[in-house]
């Protein structure tokens, strides 16, 4: 189902969702389809989103538009064999 159509069966709150369809603009991808599994609880949200299995995650309905903004470059390099 299109993000909007989730947004209106689910409104105001956190859901998990399996992405089926999305496509990148930049350093954004922006998902068009989702299949949601189930709401999730504000309290229950964080844990929920780092546990998320590939392809899963936790939004917010609240959210007009469903972005991840994609990080290209590691945060930090490290470096071996010192």
């Amino acid at each position: 189902m299109r993000w909007q159509e989730a947004r209106e069966l689910f409104p105001n709150q956190f859901i998990l969702v399996s992405i089926l369809d999305y496509h990148e603009e930049g350093d954004k991808k922006i998902v068009d389809e989702v299949a949601p599994i189930r709401p999730v609880s504000e309290k229950e949200a964080n844990k929920e989103f780092f546990h998320a299995k590939e392809g899963t995650t936790v939004y917010h309905t609240s959210n007009q538009d469903f972005i991840i903004y994609l990080r290209r470059e590691p945060m930090m390099k490290v470096r071996r064999g010192i």
